[in-house]
């Protein structure tokens, strides 16, 4: 099994030299696979060395209404709902200073137009989000990706819907208000059924694509514990 602080070490020995430019490091995979928590973990380990910034692919989504008039609201999170000419801006240029991006919210499910953010100055910035494919891998340092069995990936995201959905009873303004009618048979129902009609087909479809490009390939199990398949480790001497 590998931890968050074995995987700072293994950024830290295959970044280039130390220089004034940022060391970018993609965390991607499907959905409901634990990008932004591995990111915070990964940020904690390299924290007592490095300045870190995290930095997610979700701000750089078109907005619902962009979509809604694209006829793309049921292909959000697939490569078209992406500003992608943006994000890769965004790339070069956190390699030169910090830089704006859009922020998104999980509660409205949409860029929240009142909100920027500023990602850096820093040592080192994760990126982490579905947005990271093979085509702009090249303007990373490293591309991580989480792998999982299609069956613990469908339990996760029925169970972060899950949360959202019990959250919302007490915020009618969060999207997953709209929810609420459903009991919670049917509400997990439902996302299973989001899982499999959309988030599903763009992991098979789009997402695994990143796999042959990373160079830090990561499998997760059910029970979140992550063994290291690229590189390979080293085998253990013979006691």
């Amino acid at each position: 099994m590998v931890t968050p602080i074995e995987l700072a070490s293994l950024i830290e020995a295959g970044s280039p030299p130390a220089s004034a430019a940022p060391i970018l490091v993609g965390i991607t995979g499907s959905v409901a696979a634990g990008k932004s928590t591995l990111a915070a973990q990964v940020a904690n380990a390299l924290a007592p060395r490095h300045s870190v910034a995290v930095l997610s692919t979700d701000g750089f989504l078109r907005p619902n209404a962009d979509l809604d008039a694209a006829g793309l609201t049921l292909r959000k999170g697939f490569p078209e709902s992406y500003d992608a000419s943006a994000l890769a801006s965004a790339l070069k240029a956190l390699r030169r200073g910090p830089v704006s991006v859009p922020a998104y919210s999980h509660i409205s499910y949409d860029i929240d137009p009142a909100q920027k953010l500023t990602i850096g100055p820093a040592g080192v910035i994760l990126v982490e989000g579905l947005a990271l494919t093979p085509e702009n891998a090249p303007l990373l340092d490293h591309l991580i990706y989480i792998d999982a069995a299609e069956a613990d990936l469908e339990t996760w995201f029925a169970a972060r819907f899950m949360a959202y959905w019990h959250a919302a009873a007490a915020d009618p303004a969060s999207f997953y208000a709209r929810f609420r009618s459903l009991d919670a048979a049917n509400a997990d129902v439902f996302a299973r059924s989001v899982w499999t009609s959309i988030n599903l087909p763009n992991l098979r479809d789009h997402i695994i694509r990143a796999r042959a490009a990373a160079t830090v390939v990561l499998e997760k199990s059910a029970d979140h514990s992550l063994r290291l398949v690229r590189p390979k480790p080293a085998p253990s001497s013979a006691q």
